[in-house]
């Protein structure tokens, strides 16, 4: 396979997770959350009344103005070609952000070498050191396996694990 049909198949790839959670997230919150531009609304944004307190109803208002922002035919549904230019939209936004980030040398690509500096400071390993249970440096197959436990509860699915649970 090429390095463009690679290419195009990872962005099917992330277009299709992220149609899905946003799917998710529009139906287990109302949409109340993220905003056009991937960014979360302000607690004063949510409390259109002004009361010091976001009540559901408030919730509920945020999240169907998302809805009908979405729905671009106003046909009171979510088409899943509407979905994914929603989905489109806040992932390039939040690629934007990345290469902004990450791409130290300004050349519109991110080297290994700039991911792995990235990751340098205060987060550098913490994943891993989360993961490593006993401290030892090394993750035992019964850690590993308690890490894909963790991740399928949060809905971040059962990596690469073919077997019946």
């Amino acid at each position: 396979m090429q390095d463009t049909e690679k290419q195009e198949m990872t962005s099917r790839n992330i277009t299709r997770m992220t149609v899905l959670a946003a799917a998710i997230a529009v139906a287990q919150t109302g949409g109340a959350m993220a905003q056009p531009d991937g960014k979360h609304p302000s607690f004063e944004m949510l409390d259109t009344n002004g009361d010091g307190k976001i009540e559901k109803h408030e919730m509920q208002a945020h999240g169907k103005a998302r809805f009908d922002r979405m729905d671009t035919d106003g046909d009171g549904k979510l088409s899943a070609d509407e979905m994914t230019t929603a989905a489109k939209a806040r992932a390039e936004k939040r690629v934007a952000r990345m290469m902004k980030r990450l791409d130290a040398d300004g050349d519109g690509a991110i080297s290994m070498d700039e991911m792995e500096k990235r990751g340098k400071g205060k987060g550098k390993g913490r994943h891993f050191d989360r993961m490593d249970a006993d401290g030892d440096g090394a993750l035992s197959k019964a850690e590993f396996e308690a890490m894909k436990k963790r991740h399928g509860k949060h809905g971040h699915g059962k990596h690469g694990d073919d077997s019946e649970t």
